[in-house]
């Protein structure tokens, strides 16, 4: 209880939280060392309504390290998760992850992109439990026709909360530069031909093997509503994975102070 009242110290969130979630949950989120941390658990777990085995799995799933707000200052997620806690508002750093953990797909050895795709379909619910619970499915294989040519767009989710359409396009290596004007050209075609009226311009997610972040820096791929996620088909020893994403959050965050200090 003296744990609990040094983790939840404001009595109106104690509150709201306690009609939300049970002990069972606070046990297991009031030892959580790092306060954001704590609160980024709190909140999505209250806004997905996630059972205690699904709060437990995404702690072990490093899903806080996983997220682009992991990696922005203090100051700029304190105001995410504020707006989150207070107005129930999602942004895309809280939805896209940087790495996306595919082990329930059962691919092992060689398999194509047509593989990874049927893989997907064919395990959609714990697809979509790993993108998050506000995802719903649309199509599959999309046909689009530009100058009378056809192309294809993988998968296609709506996101309730960020009210847009999410196009996902699977590539089997790690992220190229010539991977942006493909997905660039579908979200394009998506936003002037299937839009509809009081939604978000639609936003894409490239899920390749490996992710440059110096190549997606350089690219501006979050000003054109473009997200690269890895993903891991065969899960790491948990020592591995987290080491993995802890380099990854603090080179993010030194490219990030760098860039202050220049302004």
């Amino acid at each position: 209880m003296v744990r609990f009242a040094e983790a939840y110290d404001n009595e109106t969130i104690v509150s709201t939280l306690s009609r939300q979630l049970s002990w069972s949950h606070f046990l297991d989120l009031i030892y959580i060392d790092e306060p954001l941390k704590r609160d980024f658990y709190t909140e999505i777990c209250r806004l997905e309504r996630w059972s205690v085995r699904t709060l437990r799995a995404k702690l072990d799933g490093m899903l806080y390290e996983r997220t682009a707000l992991s990696k922005k200052s203090e100051e700029l997620a304190k105001k995410e998760l504020a707006a989150l806690r207070d107005e129930d508002r999602m942004t895309p750093d809280l939805v896209f992850r940087d790495h996306y953990l595919l082990d329930f797909l059962g691919l092992t050895d060689t398999y194509s992109e047509r593989d990874l795709e049927n893989s997907i379909i064919r395990e959609m619910e714990r697809f979509i439990t790993e993108l998050g619970t506000d995802f719903s499915f649309v199509a599959r294989q999309k046909r689009i026709t530009v100058d009378h040519e056809d192309f294809y767009i993988d998968l296609i989710f709506y996101h309730r909360r960020l009210r847009c359409l999410i196009a996902i396009d699977l590539k089997l290596g790690a992220f190229r530069a010539a991977d942006m004007g493909q997905i660039e050209l579908y979200l394009r075609w998506l936003d002037k031909y299937d839009r509809q009226p009081g939604e978000e311009p639609p936003l894409g997610l490239i899920l390749c093997s490996g992710r440059s972040t110096e190549r997606i820096e350089l690219l501006r791929l979050e000003e054109r509503g473009i997200r690269v996620a890895e993903y891991l088909t065969e899960l790491p020893p948990r020592e591995v994975l987290e080491q993995k994403l802890k380099s990854a959050v603090a080179i993010a965050r030194e490219r990030l102070a760098a860039r202050e200090k220049r302004k």
